[in-house]
């Protein structure tokens, strides 16, 4: 019943839980955050040396309860001879989540907020719960940096059975093809975390996908490629 509720009150639009975008400084920066994490990741491509991150674009999804912050953002290392371009969905929080303390990426002192803890995102149950609203087609992809304001970008599908509770822990795994998260209607959740751009049509999941997310990032040369960040798969 409360499922069903708050997802009428996202398709009447409302701003409940709504993030409000502040534009101030966050020490360190996020890429900086990003620069020592990425390497410990099995799905990581570049080599020894320190990535060479720029923030390539993204979007975000609003926390219903207004708590948490969560930003799905393509970092791009400019490093190596090619470009390649990774998903980081994040989290920011007031205060440590209980239980996360691997999935901790690190902390940053926000200029309003103060200490925020980041988190990689896909060990956050808030973030992934929002994620299958937003593969259902239930809650609405953010402006990575505009309050209250749609990204029009991305695009989702799904079939099939809904997508199971709200509220459950997430159990990733992280292997050299990306994060794969089981959810409680018995699918797995793909996230891919090394993104495979397709030029600048509309990206398609693969044959027998369940659902899928995709958008587009600055590319170099004022390019926008797009990709399919997530895939809905049958167990």
């Amino acid at each position: 019943m409360w499922k069903a509720a708050r997802n009428q009150i996202r398709d009447r639009g409302a701003t409940t839980g709504m993030a409000l975008i502040h534009h101030t400084t966050l020490t360190p920066s996020k890429v900086e955050l990003l620069a020592g994490w990425l390497p410990t990741r099995p799905w990581y491509r570049g080599g020894p040396e320190t990535p060479v991150l720029e923030k390539s674009g993204g979007f975000r999804l609003d926390d219903p309860e207004g708590e948490v912050g969560i930003e799905f953002m393509v970092a791009t290392d400019t490093s190596g001879p090619e470009r390649t371009a990774y998903l980081v969905p994040l989290t920011y929080r007031a205060a440590p989540l209980e239980g996360a303390e691997p999935a901790l990426i690190g902390t940053a002192q926000h200029g309003v907020l103060g200490t925020r803890w980041v988190y990689d995102g896909c060990h956050d149950p808030v973030l992934v719960t929002e994620l299958l609203a937003l593969i259902e087609g239930t809650a609405p992809a953010m402006a990575q940096s505009i309050t209250d304001t749609r990204d029009h970008e991305v695009t989702r599908s799904h079939t099939g059975t809904p997508l199971g509770p709200d509220g459950f822990t997430p159990h990733p795994t992280d292997d050299h093809d990306g994060t794969r998260i089981p959810t409680p209607g018995g699918t797995i959740l793909h996230v891919h975390r090394v993104l495979d751009p397709v030029g600048e049509r509309p990206p398609l999941p693969r044959q027998g996908a369940l659902g899928h997310v995709a958008t587009g990032w600055q590319g170099p040369g004022g390019t926008r490629p797009r990709a399919v960040l997530m895939t809905l798969l049958d167990t």
